[in-house]
């Protein structure tokens, strides 16, 4: 049987936990209809865990954020220490220890669908990126949809985008090569800071998006061809939009910079990656989005996954269908923040 490493263990940590909080009235037509839909994914993304129901309730979230986070081990290549904005933002900010000179940076947002995560929770990832890229990461501990909706959190990311540039110097940080990047919410929350950020002047070299999530419109539709169906659902989609932006989704035009499809002028925004699996459920808005970004002259490269479901990367790391994910992430990522690139 293969075995997750610890680092999917804990993001997969809250698959059990719905499970225990799940009634069992469900079991046989829901195992029926899991068995047809798993035939679609990659067979090096499947698990026993595609059949665990996933649909997020108000009980569940206040259950997963209640669980405590323990820090990973980085390993010695890589030094983590903890800053806060001016505006009192917490951030975590990660780095090769053998990292000298001036350098890109990337400000990176953690996913959970605008209402569950931490920065601690994605101490790996930050890790990650700054021992393959050799760049500074800032992964910001924004304030979750429970705690402040729209547009908290992507100020809160503004705040760790501006820390940067006023800090530049004395972090070893070239300012024409910062880019932001997040997963899910995360990735959501990106692209609207590539949106604030190009409308306050500040500087934005890539808005790197994995399967972010963009258009709360999403929740209106009724087909979805066979995409929602693992990890993060229609329903847990409904709920992660109308606690973020505090109506319900879709109905009425949201605060500024809260939804990122929703804005009309994607003009002069910085160059964007995209990446998604095309069973996930922000599929057909995230290819929406980087067809109107390429419309409106902005260069965006787009990587479809087949197979791939939400956050299949987290649980398989070792997955051709994750190497290649995370491979052309890195490559984009060092075009526009690594000299000589």
């Amino acid at each position: 049987m293969r075995r997750r490493p610890p680092s999917s263990r804990r993001r997969g940590g809250l698959l059990p936990l719905l499970a225990l909080t799940a009634g069992a009235a469900w079991l046989a037509p829901h195992v029926a209809r899991r068995r047809r839909a798993v035939q679609a994914v990659a067979p090096e993304l499947r698990s026993p865990g595609l059949f665990v129901p996933t649909d997020l309730t108000p009980r569940r979230v206040r259950l997963a954020n209640a669980l405590p986070v323990r820090p990973a081990e980085l390993g010695p290549d890589v030094r983590l220490r903890e800053e806060r904005t001016a505006d009192g933002v917490p951030l975590r900010v990660v780095e090769r220890t053998d990292r000298t000179g001036t350098t890109g940076a990337l400000v990176w947002i953690h996913g959970g669908g605008y209402v569950l995560g931490s920065a601690v929770a994605d101490d790996e990832t930050a890790a990650r990126l700054a021992r393959d890229l050799g760049v500074l990461v800032v992964n910001v501990e924004y304030r979750l949809a429970g705690v402040a909706p729209a547009p908290a959190g992507v100020e809160d990311c503004f705040s760790a985008l501006r820390w940067v540039h006023e800090r530049a110097a004395t972090l070893g940080v070239d300012p024409a090569r910062v880019a932001v990047g997040g997963a899910s919410a995360g990735g959501g929350l990106a692209a609207c800071l590539a949106q604030l950020a190009h409308d306050r002047g500040v500087d934005v070299a890539l808005q790197a998006l994995v399967y972010p999530m963009l258009d709360d419109r999403t929740v209106l539709r009724t087909d979805h061809g066979g995409t929602g169906t693992f990890v993060w659902t229609p329903a847990s989609n409904r709920l992660g939009w109308t606690t973020y932006l505090g109506h319900a989704p879709g109905s009425a035009e949201p605060v500024p910079y809260a939804v990122a499809a929703r804005r009309g002028d994607l003009a002069g925004l910085a160059p964007a990656w995209i990446g998604v699996g095309d069973l996930d459920l922000f599929h057909a808005e995230d290819v929406a989005y980087a067809e109107r970004l390429r419309a409106a002259g902005v260069a965006c490269e787009l990587v479809e996954i087949p197979g791939a479901y939400h956050g299949s990367d987290g649980f398989f790391p070792a997955a051709p269908q994750t190497v290649q994910l995370r491979e052309s992430l890195n490559e984009a990522l060092r075009r526009v923040l690594v000299p000589g690139r």
